[in-house]
């Protein structure tokens, strides 16, 4: 037997006086699942989210390989069920209830892919799994440390996911740097797990950015090297490097890094800024970059794999370039000031539109500064307003008005979540006559609470992880606009949600004229509102935009589209 099947051997080995901790699951077969790393260098934020899916796109779409993404986050939160829309952009809800990173959401669209919990690893869910096996006597009387401890729960993570998903490639995303401390033992794992697996088993692919200072009016490597020596210090050897850049970078930077690096110069991959981020998988696949990851990972060919899905891919790329009507869309909203709080929300309008030839535009409306006075001025030129989801007080009277101009000048309007239950206080306020009527999360002495708190939830005290979260089933009523839009009777959806329509209210709201189209089975909660003779007033207590993907539009984000198209 090879000397790296021993070795693997004893790593599965769990005794006290083994220094190899890094539990192996039963089924798991060294070399049936691959491995590509991917890294950070310089800066953060610079896309390797986006360069993950669609490096998984193309192994999925057009090779027919079977991938399972993972994200690694450093933050010692347990998931981003809490974390602020303002510092970290929106949250993203996975089928299982699972609050994550939008990058998570990014992966699902790309790939076309639903994902779970087991997809999305942060230290704060590393770290509590470690004290509960502690606490329960797991570690043998051993002192628990980073490694072998630490990196050994990393890489268990990763196996199991290699079992249960059955994937031919894991695909790991590190969050972050190199040199950042709250990464540094994912970067370690993931340095043992090239060296446990075997190199042929693990492809490393870092991303680093070439700064081009507008003073000099060159690019400049010299960063990208320091972040590169950094990785490499660390034991991290990569096979592949992605050059970031604005602008396309000469030969000779790429030459720079690939001595710098110890990387084959064909490795090294110049990818520039580009009009849209559905057309970079074709681009990587025509610098090469799906042939250097199956060559490094000896993958068999798959070269008779059915490729409907790539080739829908490409012919979203044509209609882009194609698109020539321009429609504005509005976005109410209280996080207006970073986009990223409205992510998919804005992939949702923007891989929807080129099916109906539109090249939208979008209008920033911020809600905190919506009044009774000013609302026709922020609102003058939007085809259509889509007010999302949130939570508070702050900005909801804004958002209200925003909503009632909408309803009163007949401007296709579509409410998420919030927004939904927005439509509903607005309703109840100025057609249904109920003076004062709120949500008790907003207002908990409002004379109509016309919105309150799910049953379910009135005696939940915590807040992470303790709403209505995830895919649930929903019944769509006949002969409705609602009905029109999807084609059937029901459709799964993504909720994240405390609050609902109060049911003493639901008769009164129906007999002045709006239409509850969708609801839960078996339990008195409305999902979908809308308001006939309108041209597009819908509302939905789920999130569409979290189901859309740019080869299957969400039918709801399709039917706005064209209302505002109309208009």
């Amino acid at each position: 037997m090879p000397e790296s099947h021993e070795m693997f051997k004893t790593i599965s080995k769990k005794t006290d006086d083994s220094e190899f901790i890094s539990s192996v699951p039963k089924g798991y077969e060294k070399g049936k699942t691959k491995f590509i790393v991917i890294t950070g260098t310089v800066i953060s934020g610079v896309g390797k989210g986006t360069f993950s899916s669609s490096i998984g796109t193309l192994l999925k779409l057009f090779h027919g390989y079977k991938v399972s993404p993972v994200k690694f986050d450093g933050y010692l939160n347990y998931d981003a069920g809490t974390l602020n829309p303002f510092r970290h952009g929106e949250v993203f809800v996975l089928d299982d209830g699972t609050e994550c990173d939008l990058d998570l959401g990014t992966y699902e669209r790309m790939m076309n892919s639903n994902f779970s919990k087991d997809n999305y690893l942060t230290s704060g869910k590393i770290f509590k799994t470690i004290i509960d096996k502690e606490r329960a006597g797991k570690y043998l009387g051993r002192d628990v440390q980073f490694i072998p401890h630490v990196t050994g729960e990393i890489k268990s993570f990763l196996r199991n996911l290699a079992v249960k998903s059955e994937a031919d490639i894991i695909m790991v995303e590190v969050g972050g740097t190199v040199g950042d401390i709250e990464n540094s033992y994912f970067l370690e794992a993931m340095r043992e797990l090239a060296y446990e697996e075997g190199k042929e088993n693990v492809c490393f692919i870092t991303v680093t950015y070439i700064l081009q200072p507008r003073s000099l009016g060159e690019h400049k490597s010299k960063a990208a090297q320091l972040g590169l020596k950094t990785l490499m210090g660390i034991g991290i050897q990569p096979d592949i490097i992605i050059c970031r850049s604005e602008n396309p970078v000469n030969e000779k930077i790429r030459e720079k890094i690939s001595i710098y690096s110890n990387v084959p110069v064909e490795r090294v991959i110049n990818c520039y800024d580009i009009d849209n981020i559905y057309k970079i998988p074709i681009f990587l696949q025509d610098v090469g970059i799906d042939e250097e990851i199956i060559k490094i990972l000896k993958l068999p060919r798959r070269d008779g794999n059915d490729r409907t899905e790539y080739h829908k891919w490409k012919e979203l790329v044509e209609k882009i370039n194609s698109a020539n009507m321009e429609v504005t869309v509005g976005i109410v909203g209280k996080y207006t000031s970073v986009h990223d709080s409205y992510l998919s929300i804005l992939k949702a309008i923007e891989h929807t539109s080129p099916y109906l030839g539109i090249r939208p535009k979008i209008q920033w409306i911020e809600a905190t500064h919506i009044t009774p006075e000013n609302v026709k001025q922020k609102m003058e030129g939007v085809d259509g307003i889509i007010v999302p989801g949130g939570f508070g007080e702050r900005g909801t009277e804004g958002k209200i008005e925003c909503i009632r101009y909408a309803r009163e000048n007949d401007i296709p309007f579509f409410g998420l979540c919030f927004g939904f239950q927005m439509a509903v206080i607005e309703f109840s306020r100025n057609v249904c006559g109920l003076k004062g009527a709120n949500s008790t999360e907003i207002d908990d002495e409002t004379p109509h609470p016309v919105i309150f708190i799910l049953p379910e939830q009135e005696e939940i005290k915590g807040l992470g992880g303790t709403m209505r979260l995830g895919g649930f089933d929903l019944g769509i009523e006949k002969n409705t606009f609602a009905h029109k839009l999807y084609g059937k009777n029901s459709a799964r959806e993504r909720f994240r949600h405390r609050w609902n329509v109060n049911p003493k209210y639901i008769e009164t709201l129906e007999k002045h004229g709006l239409v509850f189209s969708g609801r839960a089975p078996e339990k008195k909660i409305m999902q979908i509102l809308e308001l006939p003779g309108k041209r597009f007033f819908v509302g939905t207590q789920f999130h569409p935009e979290l189901t859309s993907r740019p080869i299957n539009p969400h039918p709801l984000f399709r039917g706005f589209l064209e209302a505002c198209l109309k208009k």
